[in-house]
This record gives C-alpha cells, sequence and structure tokens, in this order.
C-alpha cells in the first residue's frame, strides 16, 4: 500500500506591479520638459519650447493607438498592500519640485530673453501644460486623509492660479457629477467651448458658495482667512508676487497666459470624462448614487502612467479614495476609443467629436437620447433627430 504523501503544489508566486518602475514616467515629464527649456537656452534655438506639445499632441496618441489598452486590474488580495506602499505616493509628490522648478525658469527665461512668437507660443505650451498636468498631480493629492497630502495638493494648484479646484472637485463635483447642476459635467450637444466658460465660471462660483455656507455654520464670514479658497489662491498671489518682484511685473502676463492655458487642460479633460452621461432620479426625486456608468473610462496604458491612471475614471468616482495604482478598469462603464492625449484634440473640434461621441453615448443608452444629459438649447433638435 502506498502511503507517500502527493506531491505538493508549487506555492502560488506573489504578485508583482509590472508597470512598478513605468509610473516614474509622470514626475519625469515636467523634468524632461525643463531639460527643454535648458536646452533652448544653450542652443538659442526656439523649436526646442515645442518638443513638450509633440510629446503631448502627437507621440502619446500615437503609442496609445499601437500600444492600446491593458484592462488588468490587481488581485484583490493584492490591494491593501499596494495602496500602503510608499513607492507610489513618492512618486507624486517628486513631481511638485520639478514642476516648481520649470515655471521658475519658465519666467525667467520670459522676462530676461527676446522671444519670437513661435518662442512665445512654445514657452506658454511648454509651462502651462506642465501646470495644467500638475492639476492632476493635485487631484490624486486632494482625495488623500493625510492632512500634508492635502496641503500639497493646494501647492500644485498654484502655479494655475486654479486652487478653488480642491473645493469644488472634492466637495462639488463627485456630489453633483452627471447632472445637470454640476459645472464640470459636459452635456451631449455642448461643445467644448461652449462648454469652457460655463465650467470655469460654474466652478469658482460653486467653490466659493461651498465655502460661503460652511463659514457661515461657523458663524463666520466668507472672506474669512479659514476660507480654503482663500488660502489656495494667497498660495498663487504669493509665486506670481515673488516672481513679478524678482523678475519685474512684466513677467505677469506671461503667468497669467500659461495658467489660463493649463486651467483650459483640466477643463477639456472634464468635458472628456462625463460628456452627456446623466444619473437618473430616484423616487425622491433625487439623482441616483453615483455608479460606473456614470464616467467615461478607458484604460490606454500609455495616457495612464503619464496621469495615474485618472482615465479609470469610474472606478474613481466609486472610490474617490483610492490611490491611482490600485484603480480598477470596470467594463460595464461607457469605454472612450482612446486615451485622454487623442480624445481633448477631438474635443477641440465639435464636428468630429460629435460624429465620434454621440454615435457612442446613444449606444451606452440603448438608442434612447432622452436619457441622456442634453444641452438645453440643443435639447429640441436633438430630440427631433434621435428621438424614438
Amino acid at each position: 500500500m502506498n502511503t507517500a504523501a502527493p506531491p505538493s503544489l508549487p506555492a502560488a508566486r506573489p504578485w508583482r506591479d509590472g508597470k512598478r518602475w513605468w509610473w516614474l514616467l509622470s514626475p519625469a515629464f515636467p523634468g524632461l520638459v525643463w531639460l527643454n527649456l535648458i536646452q533652448y537656452q544653450a542652443t538659442g534655438q526656439e523649436y526646442w519650447l515645442w518638443v513638450s506639445s509633440g510629446v503631448m499632441y502627437i507621440l502619446i496618441p500615437l503609442l496609445d493607438l499601437l500600444l492600446g489598452a491593458d484592462t488588468r486590474n490587481p488581485p484583490a488580495a493584492a490591494m491593501a498592500d499596494l495602496e500602503r506602499a510608499f513607492w507610489y505616493r513618492a512618486i507624486v509628490v517628486a513631481f511638485i519640485p520639478f514642476q516648481f522648478a520649470l515655471t521658475i525658469h519658465g519666467a525667467w527665461i520670459a522676462a530676461t530673453h527676446d522671444l519670437t512668437l513661435f518662442g512665445w507660443g512654445g514657452l506658454i505650451l511648454s509651462v502651462g501644460g506642465i501646470n495644467g498636468v500638475g492639476i492632476n498631480t493635485a487631484h490624486e493629492l486632494g482625495h488623500k486623509r493625510p492632512r500634508w497630502e492635502r496641503w500639497l495638493s493646494r501647492l500644485a494648484l498654484a502655479p494655475v492660479a486654479y486652487g478653488h479646484f480642491y473645493v469644488e472637485h472634492n466637495r462639488g463635483h463627485h456630489l453633483n457629477v452627471a447632472t445637470p447642476q454640476d459645472p464640470a459635467s459636459a452635456r451631449m450637444g455642448e461643445s467644448f467651448w461652449a462648454f469652457l466658460p460655463r465650467t470655469l465660471i460654474g466652478s469658482v462660483a460653486s467653490a466659493w458658495a461651498l465655502e460661503a455656507t460652511k463659514l457661515r455654520a461657523r458663524n463666520l464670514p466668507a472672506w474669512h482667512w479659514r476660507n480654503e479658497c482663500l488660502q489656495a489662491w494667497s498660495m498663487t498671489v504669493l509665486l506670481f508676487g515673488g516672481l513679478c518682484l524678482w523678475l519685474g511685473w512684466g513677467v505677469l502676463p506671461f503667468l497669467l497666459i500659461q495658467a489660463f492655458y493649463g486651467a483650459t487642460l483640466l477643463e477639456v479633460v472634464n468635458y472628456i470624462e462625463h460628456y452627456g452621461l446623466l444619473r437618473e432620479l430616484d423616487p425622491r426625486g433625487r439623482p441616483v448614487r453615483c455608479a460606473p456608468e456614470h464616467s467615461w473610462n478607458s484604460s490606454h496604458v500609455v495616457s495612464n502612467l503619464f496621469l495615474y491612471q485618472l482615465q479609470r475614471h469610474s472606478d474613481h468616482h466609486a472610490h474617490p479614495g483610492r490611490r491611482y495604482q490600485a484603480l480598477l478598469h470596470t467594463a460595464q462603464s461607457p469605454q472612450l476609443p482612446s486615451g485622454y492625449a487623442a480624445m481633448l484634440l477631438l474635443a477641440y473640434l465639435p464636428p468630429l467629436w460629435f460624429a465620434v461621441m454621440d454615435k457612442r453615448l446613444l449606444a451606452h443608452y440603448g438608442g434612447d437620447v432622452s436619457r441622456a444629459n442634453l444641452q438645453p438649447s440643443r435639447r429640441a433638435a436633438l430630440l427631433r433627430r434621435y428621438g424614438r
């Protein structure tokens, strides 16, 4: 009689993040753009100031097209250790010193170099582009519990003069997302160029109202030092004021224009993330709980490496505090045809955007256009065109 024990199965290998080192692309981006400024200064060739725009608008969309999406998720057993790992937190924080170094160097070039119109355009896109991406760094930090991370979030918003985002996004957008009341949720039939002034103005107004209400509950006036909008905006005043005192007030237009361009990068991403999606009303007339189907999702690998997986936006809204490395691909959410880098180019061209995205939006709602978040001025036309 054979009493030998059956052979033991090999122990399962622990899960490893295959992108562990690739996440460094995000903090490397402002560093590489800073090197472009240094190359311009060394050679006098203004085309160096346009390299980052070529990477953002041409190279990354091409790589997304070639490499496609990565829909794999970490196993549930690895999630807790993955979220605790300090490595990923350090990568986010590392973005900020490069961002400030680039901003300060860019301001110095603007104040001391005789640039052509071509050079001015490249410098604004280089500095403003990184500060626009910096809003995504602020977004990642602003959702976390440690107070030091939330303060760094506001610091990252200072160069782009968008400190109110910290208030509006966390306490306004996440509450009202995919409803007509949300200034950061685009409507079907609304072009990006119509959305932009609505969200710029609406976000400031919403953030101020949120802070005024909070302070009123504490018997404090809105114009109080505890107002988090004022705290965040004061960081911009200190940064821009310090640069103006050092370099002269002539540098202020450059700082304001690059900040505006950076803000438009955030808002074109907002436009993409929830275009036309609408939360239904429950029996009490309130929007249903935000679910994965209320955000457009994309797992295109290259854009996600640069944006801390912001494109896995459906899971972010379901779990706002979840760190980027642990965000999950959700197959049940509507899927974008490409990453954000390509989609923002479409958003700049409304006829192409509508041709691509309206079909996907209608398919998501089973052809029932009345279930979408419709632009009021286009509602009748959209119902005539697509209505059952």
